[in-house]
């Protein structure tokens, strides 16, 4: 295996890229043999991993430390190919799209891919590349902004990862502290914050119209590729988690605020169940690390070999440190088949949430590497995230091994927060459909939208008199609504079949495990709702997905 610090991903030349793409294409379109065709796919396949692994590695180094000049500057050159790369690849699809042998490349290579690429290509043309690239520069704006904050507080300077650790302090005026110090940066940058988001908006208006696209929205569905369900599908999902979620969100609110020992459960107060404060693992790393290997080992399917393989590899950045990007995320090195976990460890339950939730990509994009073709490797985003969402509920026997005799008491906390997470979630796709059907809308208008869609979804929501959240602005603090519009859907739609994995996990867990590695090895051979059948889940889509969801989780709540 070749270690981290080994991997080599030389900078694309884009001229022999170029060349190497047209001289493939005319292959295709001179060719009426399935294997001379096929041939010609697996040189394009070949290229796509190089090129991949080169811009994942740029990526990666430049969240890894924002304030790195050199690492910035290779992202914004790597950005800047990106449409050509784009382009490039677009003509290609199209040609095999259009082909002669479709239907018998097709029968050897599965219509996933084809559906796919028939999302894909109306997506793309010439004429929005200079716009492409200057919305990476505003995403890495953005980015850059909220990695550079610094919070002085409780005697340490904190960044946006570690100041969250407040939010699960037993200390109510600790918690509460730390909120307003927060809040009041958002406050302070908050103008920038609109201002950058306007642009963003205004581009991509601008881009699904050159595209021929009445707004962004249409644009944005096909960019995620969601081609068995559309936007009525998700308006009808949310729908759902309105009647069914929200009302057990506010009996959950309200069981915390007895258990807390309050009048009402307030804003500062929403990631703390207990009045003792939450379970906490360790906060020593290579004590977290150890205790990872023993979960694994344990839980085995595959999982101890690999996380083995990822520790000794160097394949994770979890420790939070100045300049570091916020947040986490998985990505992979395509030319190796080897992914690379990133997170923030700020010594909360969090860090075994997220650990666990970016395990889980990892797993599922090293069991489906040998898949033969790079548009099978991953799936579709709300595919991806029953994998991670689903291993932080199969992990649950092994919680003893981070939090001890309060592992029950973590259980039934992220139990709590991953069904609270689904109002919110919900309310953050609402508010990107309407700020993208009314593009024109103002900045004041905007957070008028986030206020009223929070009533409807989260109506048990109070942030009291912190500054910013309560004129509308929490949506400032969702990295997804500035640099991956229309994702966080997904996060909700895996979170209703991970649910699942839940409850069936205790009627026979030896039997959703094996579901649940079935449903890695497959990666993206199939779309969203064929893959959640073949695991024996039920679509998020369905009426009645959540009623026996949420009918088992009162039960386990006590509610």
């Amino acid at each position: 295996m070749i270690h981290f610090n080994e991997l080599n991903a030389p900078k694309p030349d884009m001229n022999a890229v170029s060349s190497e793409s047209s001289a493939i294409l005319d292959q295709i379109q001179s060719s009426q043999q399935l294997d001379e065709v096929l041939d010609s796919m697996k040189q394009w396949d070949r290229q796509r991993r190089e090129v991949g692994t080169y811009l994942a590695l740029v990526y990666l180094r430049f969240t890894q430390n924002t304030a790195d000049e050199a690492a910035k500057q290779a992202k914004d050159e790597s950005d800047a190919m990106r449409p050509k790369i784009t382009e490039l690849d677009n003509s290609i699809k199209q040609a095999l799209v259009q082909h002669p042998c479709r239907a018998e490349l097709e029968n050897q290579v599965g219509s996933q891919m084809f559906s796919l690429w028939e999302s894909e290509i109306p997506t793309f043309n010439p004429s929005i590349a200079e716009d492409l690239i200057e919305e990476s520069g505003l995403e890495s704006q953005y980015t850059a902004l909220t990695a550079s904050a610094e919070f002085e507080f409780d005697g340490e300077t904190h960044n946006h990862s570690t100041i969250g650790k407040y939010r699960e302090y037993a200390d109510r005026d600790l918690r509460y502290g730390a909120e307003q110090v927060k809040w009041k940066w958002f406050e302070e940058n908050g103008e920038e914050l609109d201002d950058i988001y306007d642009k963003m908006v205004q581009l991509r208006h601008a881009m699904a119209q050159k595209l021929g696209f009445e707004d962004y929205v249409e644009l944005a569905y096909l960019k995620m590729c969601r081609v068995d369900y559309n936007q009525q599908d998700v308006s009808n999902y949310r729908n759902m988690v309105r009647n069914h979620v929200t009302p057990l969100g506010t009996i959950i609110r309200q069981q915390q605020a007895d258990a807390l020992g309050i009048e009402k459960t307030m804003h500062w107060d929403e990631a703390v169940y207990l009045s003792q404060g939450n379970p906490l693992p360790p906060e020593d790393y290579d004590t977290m690390i150890r205790l990872a290997q023993e979960m694994f080992n344990e839980q085995g399917h595959g999982l101890d070999d690999f996380f083995k393989l990822m520790t000794d590899g160097g394949y994770m950045d979890l420790q939070s440190r100045k300049g570091k990007a916020g947040g986490g995320y998985c990505m992979s090195f395509d030319t190796i088949g080897m992914p690379f976990i990133f997170a923030n460890f700020k010594g909360t339950r969090a860090d075994v949430e997220v650990f666990t939730h970016e395990m889980g990509h990892a797993f599922q994009g090293y069991m489906s590497r040998n898949q033969p073709w790079l548009d099978y490797l991953w799936p579709t985003y709300e595919s991806c995230e029953i994998h991670s969402m689903g291993l932080e509920f199969l992990t649950y026997p092994q919680m003893e091994m981070f939090f001890g005799e309060r592992a029950d008491q973590f259980r039934q906390i992220h139990l709590s927060s991953s069904l609270m997470f689904l109002p919110y979630g919900v309310s953050v796709d609402e508010f990107q459909h309407r700020v993208y059907e009314n593009p024109g809308a103002t900045r004041a208008e905007r957070h008028a939208m986030w206020k009223n869609i929070e009533q409807t979804y989260m109506p048990f929501v109070d942030y009291g008199d912190l500054p910013h959240a309560p004129k509308g602005g929490r949506w400032h603090d969702k990295q997804h609504i500035f640099r991956s519009p229309f994702y966080y859907i997904d996060y909700t739609l895996a979170q209703t079949c991970a649910l699942q994995f839940w409850i069936r996990s205790q009627e026979d867990r030896a039997d959703a495990m094996e579901d649940y590695v079935a449903l890695c090895k497959r990666g993206g051979e199939a779309p969203f709702q064929q893959l959640v059948k073949g695991a024996n889940l039920i679509s998020p889509f369905e009426e009645g997905c959540l009623e026996g969801v949420v009918k088992q989780s009162r039960v386990t709540l006590g509610l």
